[in-house]
């Protein structure tokens, strides 16, 4: 059972201000949650596995696969615009302030 100092230190912890009409309802309230619980450990769960969700749940992405990358040279003839150097072939972008 839930008693009005409980609800006052709770209160206190999260730093609530409460007025009297507030800890009375949130004694009843806490008080009916716990009850409530009270209810469910009745409740005989022997050889009931433990289970994170009430549905199955399924990946819906496709699965990993590992493929090799395309290459610099594929990669290339997607761009709007290339450049080739003594360096190497390079994406060419515009020129960014002065």
């Amino acid at each position: 059972m839930i008693t009005s100092k409980d609800v006052e230190h709770v209160a206190k912890l999260a730093r609530l201000a409460l007025t009297e009409d507030e800890k009375r309802l949130y004694t009843d309230q806490l008080s009916r949650i716990l009850e409530y619980f009270g209810q469910l450990d009745k409740i005989d769960t022997n050889g009931i596995e433990p289970m994170s969700h009430a549905l199955p749940v399924v990946n819906v992405m496709r699965e990993d696969v590992v493929v090799a990358p395309p290459g610099h040279q594929q990669l290339l003839l997607s761009a709007p615009a290339s450049e080739t150097t003594d360096q190497g072939s390079f994406f060419r972008v515009p020129r960014i302030g002065d």
